[in-house]
């Protein structure tokens, strides 16, 4: 039981985007958005138990939300996007993830 409440969700989703695909191919890194709070060795853990996978490093940065502007009938609203975390981990040489399933 305190196991179950002691848990958080800490690889939120992949970041497949162009540039992420040429780290891939070239340096064997992998781009994650990962929970605000989570530190690099609950990231390199969460990615070595999911994929099973020998991590070398880990990189973190967060991206400051943007400020957002809705012009409606009703007026001018304002908002702000989230601040969202990024990780970048480099993977052992030998070692590979495959996210579209296409495995050679």
């Amino acid at each position: 039981m305190k196991d179950l409440l002691n848990r958080k969700i800490i690889i939120i989703s992949p970041l497949i985007t162009e540039k992420n695909t040429n780290l891939q191919e070239s340096q064997n890194q992998y781009a994650f958005e990962v929970s605000k709070n989570a530190n690099k060795i609950e990231i390199k853990k969460a990615v070595e138990k999911k994929f099973k996978v020998r991590v070398v490093d880990v990189k973190t940065s967060i991206r400051k939300g943007k400020s957002k502007t809705q012009f409606t009938k009703r007026g001018r609203f304002h908002g702000y996007r989230a601040d969202r975390k990024k990780a970048l981990v480099t993977l052992h040489k030998e070692d590979k993830i495959d996210f579209l399933g296409t495995a050679e």
